[in-house]
This record gives C-alpha cells, structure tokens and sequence, in this order.
C-alpha cells in the first residue's frame, strides 16, 4: 500500500497498514486509488474469478503453495506432492500472467491488490490449510500486511501454520556475488538499474532466509551460494508432455532454437550474433522467440534439434530441462559448481552440453562435425529428466522437511 511513500519509517507503514485492514472496503479502495495503489476496482468477474478458491484436499495435511508459480512451478511442486506424498495434498495459486502456466486458483493482478479479495484469501488460506510453501518471499494475501512474505509470517504462526519458503531465482541471486563468480555476469554493472533492483531485493531475501527458522528451499542448486542453509528442491518437468518422436540432428540444416525468458540475463547478446552467423551462411535454421505463450515454447522446442538455453548464469532451469525432456541437444553454461552438485546429490550428470561465450561458436561446430557424439549425448536428456525432474525428488524433499509434521491439532 506505501510504495508511494517511501519516507515514511516502517513502524508508520504498519500502523497505516493495520488501519487499512480495518476500515471499510469501499473507503480502502478510495485511498488506494488515491495513492495509485491500484488504477481501478476489480470488476465483479475479475474478482470473482480471483475468489474462486479450488476445492480443498481431503488428506488431513494440506499444503499450499503461491503466489509466484514462475515457469508452472508452483503447480508442478503441488501436483508432485499430490502424486507422491500419502497423507497430504496440496492446492497452488497464482497472480494471472501473460504465458498462461496453469494453477490451482489463478487470480487477475488487480483482485490481488483489492482489499476485498485480500480478507477473502486470509480467511481461505488460514482456515483452510495446515502447511505453506511461500514462493520468492511474495506475500499470500497482496499488500494485506505488506510487500513480502516476511510481514505475513507471524500470522501464519499465530493460525498454526507450518511455512517453508522457496526461492526460484532471481528473488535470491545476489548480483554481487555471481559477478565475483562469473567472468560474463550480467550483474557486471551494479549501476544498472535491473541489477540494482535485483540487489536490494535479494539482500533482503538472503536475509529473510537466513533468519528463517523454518525449513528453506532453493529450486536450482546455484542457489546454494546465496542460501547455504536450504535443502534443493529441484524444478520439475513432466517428461512425457514434452517428448518428441522428431529425429535429432540428421537434416542438412540443423534447427536451433533459443527462447529466452529474458533476455540479459540469458547471455542472448553473445548467442545471438553466433547463431544469426551461421544461420546466414545457411548451415543452420535459427529460431529465436522471446515472451511467446507456453505452449508455442513447447512446439517449438519439440521440433527443435538444438536448444540453446543460456551462456552466462551457471545453472540449468525449467528451458533447459524441457529441451532435455524433448530429446534435444541442449547446450548451456552450467558450470563445474552445479554440477559437482547435482552428481553428489543424485548420482547423475547433466547432460547438458558446456558453453560460454567465447566457446559458443566452436561447439556448435563440433555438433555439425560430430552428429553422432551429439545424437548420444540428447539421447541422455530424458532419462536425466525422469531421475532427477518428474517430481519424485522434490516431493521427498518437501515431505522430509516440510510437510512431515503431523496435522496441526484442531484441524
């Protein structure tokens, strides 16, 4: 509710937020309005869709999971639970986004930050539930308590909650530090303005995280370096609806395929050059798509021979694994850090082919030299996805840590 008055000490915030939870709600909506908290009301579909609560499990432990759901995870981690763990069944929400991943309850962004919907999901969420899986420290109820989850906290406490946190990336990356670590960070520029927002809030998460006294997880395991005291909870693909029967690599013109989420922080300034290079001499087909629907993703990635995930970060996600669910050569910078990780944890290697900038240019020639090399190295992905990805591990992670406490008494 105060972004807009960013002088104010925090104990004056919490007053007027306390204020806010209080009055009535035509009188909220006019302050928020007045204070460009929110451009207008929610119309009466846009919140009633934001207050169509799903049915609730019949498990006696039930876990919820939002608001982030970034790249579906939040469900995929949901429907792993429900698939996976005896006893408790989850149920996630997300904010509506552009790329339509599905959720459990899917709420406009204007009912999110209306007062009537915000009273309406506390009362939801704490009477309804025994567990919470608080994805990139954003708050459950809007800006009810505040702008992150750490204000919500003791409420959940208070209605007997049991709360793990979550963080998917770049809620917890400190540029910082993965500019010490990485030669071709983005984060090279702390003046720039993405990277010194994305500073001030991961100070913030890593702080939330290490002061946390309930259980923490990290989705990638690079995220370690930011939050060594969580557990990898490991992003989760479903492999079957990414398979692809498309031969790899044996058409003259190999199609390679880069889609990154956003660009910068995908590396698509050294990629772009090499592939539009060699997609000019004619020795490769280069699609590159950015910001397009999930499933024009997963055409695209399916018929692809190559998908180039990125070159900068040190880490594989969700693009990567679906390429490698599809079958695809899948090439990106993972570097030795997470996958010593990854081996000690499960056992496997990523079959991820290793990339940087400067080696771009010279593996993708070694592909075309070495069809066969490649073909076997793609032919591995799948099986690392159904090892490592489908949802087995990180339901046995967030059970062992999370959802493993008895029901709360009284529910």
């Amino acid at each position: 509710m105060l972004r807009h008055t960013p002088r104010l000490p925090e104990g004056a915030r919490d007053r007027l937020r306390a204020l806010r939870r209080h009055l009535p709600t035509s009188v909220v909506r006019q302050v928020d309005r007045r204070l460009g908290m929110t451009p207008a009301s929610p119309t009466v579909e846009e919140l009633a869709l934001g207050l169509a609560a799903p049915t609730l499990p019949e498990e006696p432990r039930r876990l919820w999971v939002a608001p982030a759901n970034f790249a579906g995870q939040g469900h995929a981690w949901a429907r792993a639970v429900d698939a996976h763990v005896p006893g408790v069944g989850a149920r996630c929400m997300a904010i509506e986004g552009p790329l339509g991943f599905p959720a459990d309850q899917v709420v406009p962004d204007v009912a999110y930050r209306d007062i009537a919907w915000q009273r309406a999901q506390e009362r939801y969420v704490l009477g309804s539930y025994t567990h919470v899986l608080a994805e990139a420290s954003r708050p459950l109820f809007g800006t009810l308590y505040g702008r992150t989850v750490a204000s919500e906290l003791p409420v959940l406490a208070r209605a007997d909650l049991r709360v793990g946190l979550i963080a998917h990336g770049s809620d917890l990356r400190l540029p910082s530090r993965h500019a010490r670590l990485f030669a071709h960070s983005p984060f090279q520029n702390p003046a720039d303005r993405l990277t010194a927002r994305l500073e001030r809030n991961a100070r913030a998460a890593c702080l939330l995280f290490a002061t946390f006294e309930g259980p923490t997880f990290v989705s990638t395991p690079d995220l370690l370096d930011d939050a060594p005291g969580a557990r990898w909870c490991p992003t989760v693909v479903d492999p079957t609806a990414w398979a692809s029967d498309a031969p790899v690599l044996e058409g003259s013109r190999p199609r390679i395929v880069h889609i990154p989420s956003k660009g910068p922080l995908k590396g698509s300034a050294h990629i772009d050059p090499v592939l539009m290079a060699l997609a000019a001499r004619g020795v490769v087909d280069y699609v590159r798509l950015e910001g397009v629907p999930h499933a024009r993703v997963r055409e695209e990635v399916r018929k692809a021979d190559v998908v180039v995930d990125q070159a900068v970060m040190g880490l594989y996600g969700v693009s990567a694994l679906e390429g490698l669910a599809a079958g695809r050569l899948v090439l990106g910078f993972v570097g030795e850090r997470v996958r010593g990780r990854v081996l000690a944890t499960t056992g496997h290697d990523v079959p991820i082919g290793e990339i940087t900038p400067e080696t771009l240019r010279e593996v993708l020639e070694q592909v075309l030299d070495d069809r066969v090399a490649a073909q076997e190295r793609a032919a591995r992905g799948p099986a690392f996805v159904r090892e490592v990805h489908d949802g087995r591990l990180s339901a046995r992670v967030l059970h062992g840590d999370l959802t493993s406490v008895g029901q709360v008494p009284g529910r």
